[in-house]
């Protein structure tokens, strides 16, 4: 399994945690924590921060379970 588009891996034994927080109005911050011993000497954390603006629609975006090697390369190049 794949974290990101890169390939950064992630194993069974990892877990994510997510902790979302708006700490003012029109910000909207997401820590993910990853841990996985199997994959990473140490856990380790990543912000995203979303910039929330009034009257407009928000995107929705689908994460879906598929051979996801085309996201990274080809397989044998």
């Amino acid at each position: 399994m794949w974290l990101d588009v890169d390939g950064s891996p992630m194993t069974s034994a990892g877990t994510m945690t997510e902790r979302w927080r708006r700490p003012y109005f029109g910000l909207m911050q997401v820590d993910i924590t990853i841990d996985d011993p199997k994959a990473y000497t140490k856990p380790f954390t990543m912000r995203v921060n979303h910039r929330l603006m009034p009257d407009t629609e928000l995107m929705e975006f689908v994460c879906e379970e598929r051979d996801a090697l085309h996201y990274v390369r080809e397989k044998g190049k």
